[in-house]
């Protein structure tokens, strides 16, 4: 298979950081990053668990998984590592939906998980997720430096939950606006369910992508500020096996 070399390949702290020449190349090496991982596993154990991240800032990244082969999904558990509160069932901005209509409708996986914020506040997902590893997260980062919707008045690098209810920052619910999901500040919710950030570091192996200039600060903050709470991303710095995907517009360094 093709592999795209990258323009750059350096580390801070644990964190290797690769930076690509475009965002569409940036996404074709994550996913080839991400199916070689998934046959590496699938070769030496029955079954996979991966958790995905829902935004457009995945979209390069999951059309180029969803177009190579060599990989059993049958033997793969996805899950997705946040939701709205308060959002209608069939709304296209549930991040279930999203992933359904980029991802989990693609693929043949063995099961999806989704949650379901009428009936489950997080208690039955945790269980979920706690039944077996998580092997694989396919994450981004926001405009505030928050990985799920952990932003920084709720997050927490100690947390004793897996999976909680959280407020979401007036940066983080603008981002929903700019990324072109929501029409107006007032239509996005309030609160959502997210996966925590200790739930998130537990898992193998993390793949961290990150496109455009909108995140450049965010990544200026992971990479070379402190590791603190002001900016949540910078935690991925102490992960054994996480790696930083970047294109030019979003390297602070470039």
């Amino acid at each position: 298979m093709f592999q795209v070399a990258p323009l750059s390949d350096r580390q801070s702290g644990a964190l290797a950081i690769r930076r690509y020449a475009s965002r569409a190349l940036m996404g074709a090496a994550a996913a080839a990053d991400v199916a070689d991982a998934l046959r590496t596993g699938l070769a030496r154990q029955s079954e996979m668990r991966m958790i995905f991240a829902a935004a457009p800032s995945q979209s390069d990244m999951l059309e180029a998984l969803c177009r190579l082969d060599g990989i059993d999904w049958h033997r793969v558990t996805a899950f997705h590592m946040d939701e709205y509160l308060g959002l209608p069932a069939s709304a296209p901005q549930r991040f279930a939906a999203w992933l359904d209509a980029h991802l989990f409708r693609h693929l043949n996986f063995g099961a999806v998980h989704r949650i379901a914020p009428e009936t489950d506040k997080g208690e039955g997902y945790a269980s979920l997720l706690a039944a077996a590893p998580i092997d694989i997260v396919c994450l981004g980062i926001g405009v505030n430096g928050h990985i799920a919707f952990n932003d920084p008045p709720v997050a927490d690098f100690n947390d004793p939950l897996d999976v909680k209810t959280v407020e979401l920052d007036a940066i983080c619910r603008q981002q929903q606006v700019d990324d072109g999901s929501f029409a107006r500040l007032a239509a996005v919710p309030t609160h959502a369910i997210t996966l925590t950030i200790p739930r998130l570091l537990r898992a193998d192996r993390l793949f961290c992508v990150v496109p455009g200039a909108q995140k450049r600060q965010a990544v200026h903050d992971t990479l070379h500020g402190p590791i603190s709470l002001g900016c949540p991303a910078s935690i991925l710095r102490t992960h054994p096996a996480c790696v930083l995907y970047l294109d030019p517009e979003s390297d602070p360094d470039a």
